[in-house]
């Protein structure tokens, strides 16, 4: 079957190309004017189908012999040649790379002047920092923090009280609640303690003053009972909840309930003691890391340095 179908072949391309040259010689281009590309291509499906069936009807399936130097193999060789000499251009921009000698340097250049520049500006602001320190002159005052201002509750005898009524004396605030389990009882019988040393040792009055953050329970009937627990000039205040939100606001007081069932809950707040002087103005707060002594010891030391 394979040979007949090449014979075939070859017939059909004797008989669309008769002028054909023999197998092995190059076949003319087609070079006259007005030569159409259609004509072009079909002389060179004619050239093929020519070669093909020569091949087939002279060495049957034996493979065709290389061709001679300077026909169309030698022309593939050149252009093996050409390749092999592509691949090495190639090579050569490939290890070339695409960053040059110069780029690194333009590269390094640029980064050490970035490092340079910021290294400047931060020399520039830390100098601006050191001359606006030194621009305060000595004995001004520097300000201190806002804490602090207006409030009006009521105490737990029922009777509205301003910041105002405690003008003239040093106060000492605390912020809790009264159904809170175990942080502000132990809070407030460490103020209670350091209140009574302070006025044994350095015989020196200091107002306790506990602000309720849990204005919904804390009434002015369970205030009075809760501060008549730990002390008895400890002054318990409560209000509305506007009231105790703009108290709380004003001595930077966060308060949040947390693990609400019903009407059982709790309230997380800060843990800090205010102390005011005589003006009411903020002097110095008081973390839980304070213990009885070094609470008292530090109340006695500002109130003396600021007399």
């Amino acid at each position: 079957m394979r040979g007949r179908a090449s014979h075939l072949r070859a017939l059909l391309s004797r008989a669309l190309s008769p002028s054909l040259p023999p197998p092995g010689r190059a076949l003319p281009q087609v070079t006259r004017p007005g030569a159409s590309p259609f004509g072009a291509g079909f002389v060179g499906r004619a050239r093929f189908f020519s070669i093909d069936a020569s091949a087939a009807t002279q060495g049957g399936s034996k493979p065709p012999a290389p061709p001679p130097a300077g026909t169309a193999g030698g022309e593939g060789g050149g252009g093996g040649q050409s390749g092999k000499s592509e691949q090495a251009d190639a090579g050569k921009a490939v290890r070339g790379g695409p960053v040059s000698w110069l780029s690194f340097l333009l590269l390094l250049v640029t980064g050490g002047g970035i490092i340079v520049y910021y290294d400047k500006e931060k020399k520039r602001h830390i100098e601006e920092l050191k001359n606006r320190t030194s621009a305060v002159k000595p004995g001004q005052s520097v300000g201190t923090a806002a804490i602090g201002g207006p409030f009006k509750l009521l105490n737990h005898d029922g009777k509205p009280v301003t910041e105002k009524d405690f003008l003239g004396k040093w106060t000492l605030l605390y912020f809790g609640f009264t159904h809170c389990p175990d942080i502000c009882p132990d809070e407030l019988q460490k103020m209670a303690a350091a209140i009574d040393k302070i006025k044994e040792k350095a015989k020196l009055d200091v107002v306790p003053v506990f602000i309720t953050v849990d204005p919904e329970r804390d009434t002015v009937e369970q205030v009075r009972d809760y501060v008549k627990e730990f002390h008895p000039d400890l002054v318990g205040l409560t209000g509305t909840t506007d009231e105790v939100r703009q108290v709380a606001r004003a001595y930077r007081v966060y308060y949040m309930k947390t693990e609400e069932e019903g009407s059982d809950y709790l309230v997380d707040h800060s843990i800090v003691m205010y102390l005011m002087d005589p003006e009411m103005k903020f002097v110095k707060f008081y973390g839980k890391n304070y213990d009885t002594d070094s609470l008292a010891d530090g109340i006695v030391k500002e109130i003396k340095e600021h007399k």
